[in-house]
């Protein structure tokens, strides 16, 4: 009787209040979006369109992350065009691969929590390349299409090429998004966060580690800026 009182107590504890969730959602939505706007801005050789889909897909788990990713493509249909509205399909990859890999204990470390943005970034572009090439033709006017011209310039097919331009800047977008979302996970209630098992370090120690995971992010994109420039 007393194990089960336990388990229940450790069930509800788990359990995130429903205005959280309520809260949390279309923030995260927001982020998304003005995230995506200013890359496209920029012209950044990122997205920066699914921070906000990771935090929730990791703290809350990975449909409602799943939500986060589809309403966002959604809504930025009605804002720049209908160009992204596929790519949907990506935004909910992402959540369902962040959320389940973190569930699954893939997380627990530093290394380990990169390594689940790179998998992230995998399956994010699996996904995107037959959009790219059945919808699109292999390129939207982003900047992973002047590098996919270049790999079919080397006798490259459209897929492979799209695959290699698209891996490239997924990797860079994904592990930063994946640490800035880890950043903004720490700020969060510990009401919020107490269920999850993410990397631990204490003080400066984990500022470090998240901010080193952003500058490899960046370092990816700056180097492909370079080479393309």
């Amino acid at each position: 009787m007393a194990t089960a009182s336990v388990g229940s107590v450790r069930k509800r504890s788990s359990r995130i209040p429903l205005t959280y969730v309520v809260a949390l959602v279309p923030v995260a939505v927001a982020l998304n979006i003005v995230g995506g706007q200013i890359n496209g801005i920029l012209k950044l050789p990122t997205f920066l369109d699914m921070i906000g889909t990771a935090v929730v897909a990791i703290v809350l788990g990975p449909w409602w992350g799943a939500l986060v990713g589809a309403s966002t493509n959604i809504i930025a249909s009605f804002i720049g065009g209908p160009i992204g509205l596929p790519f949907a399909a990506c935004n909910v990859v992402g959540a369902l691969v962040w959320g389940y890999a973190i569930r699954m204990g893939f997380g627990k470390t530093f290394w380990s929590f990169g390594l689940v943005n790179v998998v992230t970034a995998f399956f994010v572009s699996l996904t995107a390349v037959p959009i790219y090439v059945f919808i699109f033709g292999g390129a939207t006017g982003h900047f992973s299409d002047i590098m996919t011209a270049a790999f079919i310039g080397m006798g490259q097919n459209l897929f492979v090429s799209v695959f290699s331009s698209n891996i490239l800047v997924s990797l860079a977008d994904k592990i930063i998004s994946g640490f800035v979302a880890l950043a903004i996970i720490e700020a969060l209630p510990a009401n919020l966060t107490s269920h999850l098992t993410l990397p631990k370090s204490e003080g400066m120690g984990k500022v470090m580690w998240i901010t080193g995971g952003v500058v490899v992010g960046l370092a990816i994109a700056l180097v492909m800026m370079m080479v393309q420039g």
